[in-house]
């Protein structure tokens, strides 16, 4: 008997890489039914491209400046990450917005995760906007990406209890830990039985 074939997963990264090592990690077990074949950054020289090295994952870099315009870039990123044949896209700390063309292509297969409970507090300062609003829960949000600011169909999310002495970085700081947790766990939920997108509903069997 043949061993099922692993799922095909490229990660887009921007920075440090600890959700990308987290996937990393997991992978290495045959069970989890995924391999990282790229991972993808829009700049070099970042402590994520290093992770993948020393993992032994093939690794590209398409920065923006290097393109005459954005609608440049989003097919030069599509055609790059279209190489390598990928199931599942995984924006693990991406900071670009892809475009019409990237979506066109992987719409229904790139995830992103976000450190609130979507719908509330989108963009880039989660936890801030959570704390000044006064919130007692907030979270991780793992959705598939699509044209809007974190608004694509959600796949999964995790609470994350608001403490009367949280400042900004130890919320930031807990709300990482539960959305590497739930990225691993529903990144393999998902390569494992598949999924389907029904209008805002994702569903795995």
């Amino acid at each position: 008997m043949t061993e099922p074939a692993s799922a095909r997963i490229v990660v887009l990264i921007s920075g440090s890489g600890s959700n990308l090592q987290a996937l990393l990690d997991a992978t290495t077990d045959p069970a989890y039914g995924a391999r990282v074949v790229a991972v993808g950054a829009d700049r070099d020289g970042i402590a994520g491209l290093d992770r993948a090295v020393a993992a032994g994952v093939p690794t590209f870099v398409a920065p923006l400046k290097a393109y005459d315009s954005r609608e440049d870039w989003d097919r030069a990123l599509t055609a790059q990450v279209a190489e390598h044949r990928p199931d599942l896209i995984i924006s693990a700390g991406f900071l670009k917005l892809v475009g019409p063309q990237f979506l066109a292509a992987f719409g229904d297969r790139y995830l992103n995760t976000h450190n609130t409970l979507l719908p509330a507090f989108p963009g880039i300062h989660g936890p801030r906007d959570a704390l000044a609003y006064g919130v007692k829960i907030t979270g991780a949000t793992l959705f598939f990406v699509d044209a809007g600011m974190d608004t694509g169909p959600i796949v999964a999310q995790v609470a994350v209890p608001v403490l009367d002495d949280d400042d900004e970085e130890s919320l930031t700081e807990r709300i990482k830990s539960a959305e590497r947790r739930q990225l691993v766990e529903q990144v393999g939920r998902l390569v494992r039985n598949g999924w389907t997108i029904t209008g805002r509903k994702v569903t795995i069997p």
